[in-house]
């Protein structure tokens, strides 16, 4: 159960980081949605590695091959079947640290709660599981399409290089035009360099993601334990190396007063609004109309290419250097995933929604 995500749209993901595949069963789409499987590939090559000089030289094809649940272009209500197979593992890569723990990576506690790890790339921890996201992602954003709602991410903090402004003040029309998907070119420039200097070292560095959510419908969520910010947070944190989610005005507000953060309503020809959107467009765990925004925190990447202390499965003192193809940051690739969850997530919530009306 714990594979799955998602209530009525639910998806459920396998495969590890170097084995044959990683694949998922999609349940819950709604039939009669027209399948773009080029717009599906497009989404996956922008997580795919290799596509720039600041991620991971793994080559990958990622090519998508839909398996059911898919028929003359449309979907038909069945659970959507569907397989990436992996192409060019180096599993010997790893063979260093079969008997060693890898400092903040996954490896202890799997072993302490499996008894065994596979430890060829993190197995089923590393954030190679992501691409069946992708894939679910995509075609909840399809579905999306058709009631006008669009989810855009992009890059606005890597270390201490940071974007002042919302989402409003750039045009998201420039995300695409970089490598590290930065609607601002002077900051990506900036950025890349950064990023290209940290992998140079054999070391690597965090950042924040931004994403907003336009057009979404009022309603969306349920007061208590279904709030919808609370399963955005969810989302975003079962990403690999998230480590902190927010949204409106998240911590900035703290600087504020109730006078200062307060959405006044007014009257818009008829439609109730607000003059602000400091709350990001949830309110009581559920949406308002307005655009929700949030923001999604992640780490510097836990595999370094250079020497660290650490134990072996013994418990004794050794030191370690990885080897292989990693990211120097993660933020580029993982722009596309936090779209992925975001979609999923509205989509899921929408579809809840009209279960509980009468």
């Amino acid at each position: 159960m714990f594979n799955s995500f998602g209530n009525i749209y639910c998806l459920t993901s396998f495969g590890e980081s170097h084995g044959k595949g990683v694949g998922g069963v999609i349940d819950g789409f709604p039939a009669g949605i027209i399948i773009d499987e080029e717009f599906v590939q497009q989404e996956l090559n922008r997580r795919r590695p290799g596509q720039s000089i600041l991620t991971t030289p793994r080559k990958e094809p990622d090519q998508v091959e839909f398996l059911s649940g898919i028929f003359e272009g449309k979907s038909t209500g069945c659970p959507i079947g569907f397989i990436i197979w992996n192409k060019n593992q180096h599993p010997n890569d790893y063979n260093n640290l079969k008997g060693v723990y890898r400092p903040s990576h996954a490896d202890y506690t799997y072993t302490v709660k499996y008894g065994h790890r596979d430890h060829r790339g993190g197995g089923r921890s590393s954030a190679r599981e992501t691409i069946s996201r992708v894939v679910a992602g995509a075609l909840a954003k399809l579905a999306l399409r058709q009631l006008g709602i669009s989810i855009t991410a992009y890059t606005s903090q890597v270390g201490p290089i940071k974007l002042e402004g919302t989402y409003s003040d750039y045009n998201l029309d420039l995300i695409e035009t970089n490598d590290v998907r930065c609607p601002d070119t002077e900051k990506a420039k900036e950025m890349g360099d950064l990023i290209y200097k940290v992998k140079g070292e054999g070391d690597t560095i965090g950042g924040t993601l931004t994403c907003v959510i336009k057009n979404c419908p009022i309603g969306l969520g349920q007061p208590v334990f279904g709030k919808l910010h609370a399963a955005l947070g969810n989302a975003m944190l079962s990403i690999n190396a998230a480590k902190a989610f927010e949204y409106g005005e998240g911590f900035k507000g703290l600087k504020m007063r109730g006078s200062e953060q307060n959405d006044v309503f007014y009257n818009n020809n008829g439609r109730i609004e607000t003059h602000t959107n400091h709350s990001g467009g949830i309110q009581g765990g559920i949406s308002n109309g307005q655009d929700i925004y949030f923001r999604v925190v992640f780490k510097p990447i836990a595999t370094l290419l250079m020497e660290q202390e650490t134990v072996n499965l013994d418990g004794i003192d050794t030191t370690l250097k990885a080897r292989g193809r990693h990211d120097a940051c993660v933020l580029p690739r993982a722009v596309p995933i936090v779209e992925a969850m975001a979609a999923m997530t509205i989509l899921d919530y929408y579809l809840l929604d009209k279960t509980t009306q009468l």
